[in-house]
């Protein structure tokens, strides 16, 4: 009788730091940075030129195959993205602007931006690097965010789209885009991009239907837009340099031919 009082008393004492974990876990109220979507929200600082979202930005240069972006390969024989042959893709953060009103930010809006984006990114790269769950020596992780994001016009009850229509226009008109992809296991950046086209006026989310509804297609096109420059330019970056070219050449030996200079 006391053995089974003692497992009594233990169960409840045990019990305690676990309730006291679950309450404080309801208790929490969405801020910036947690939201109750799950997607990660953070606030430009006041003049920063970049995010801070990226692994490192010292390695950055203007590519003049893409007008406004900055990039980023690495050049190693051993560790370029030319060797690894999959892609974590991981969900995609918001960087919003640095006055913007976060309450007329809504859940909703946010996570149809996110997940819209994320989808437009798995379709343009996924051909190229087969998608997967589980870290690995020859698999990268793909990060990506959307960098000044802003609360638009309030949207009058009359124009709504519905009941998923949002109170509030979602503005990405000045947003850009920092991607970079790393190694899965050591956390090492192996390419990098910072895109910052100026979409201009119109370029808003208004419902969370963000892939069917009629006023977000210049949102859908600018999303749709920037993952298929992300495809171009990892394409570009599987490129060979030309000292990887120059010493293919110098080891291709067709069949019967002596080395150059033989």
């Amino acid at each position: 009788m006391r053995h089974q009082m003692l497992i009594q008393k233990l169960a409840v004492v045990c019990s305690i730091p676990v309730l006291l974990v679950i309450s404080a876990g309801c208790s929490k109220s969405p801020t910036e940075g947690q939201t109750k979507a799950g997607v990660t929200l953070k606030r430009m600082a006041p003049g920063a030129e970049n995010a801070g979202f990226l692994s490192s930005y010292a390695n950055l240069k203007p590519n003049p195959r893409f007008e406004n972006t900055l990039t980023f390969v690495k050049q190693d024989d051993a560790k370029n993205v030319r060797k690894y042959f999959a892609v974590i893709i991981e969900p995609v953060e918001i960087y919003v602007a640095t006055n913007a009103d976060v309450s007329k930010l809504p859940d909703r809006g946010r996570t149809a931006l996110a997940a819209y984006f994320q989808n437009a990114i798995t379709r343009a790269v996924s051909d190229a690097f087969p998608v997967v769950q589980e870290p690995g020596p020859l698999v990268l992780r793909l990060r990506t965010a959307l960098i000044g994001v802003d609360a638009g016009a309030a949207i009058p009850a009359d124009q709504k789209s519905g009941a998923e229509g949002l109170d509030n226009a979602i503005d990405i008109s000045k947003v850009g885009v920092e991607v970079e992809m790393v190694d899965s296991v050591t956390g090492e950046q192996i390419v990098a991009a910072i895109d910052r086209q100026n979409l201009g006026a119109g370029a808003t989310v208004d419902s969370e239907a963000l892939s069917r509804d009629e006023k977000s297609e210049a949102a859908r096109e600018a999303f749709d837009g920037w993952a298929q420059r992300l495809r171009d330019f990892l394409d570009s970056a599987q490129e060979k340099s030309a000292p990887d070219m120059e010493r293919a050449d110098e080891s291709y030996r067709p069949y019967g031919h002596a080395p150059k200079g033989k």
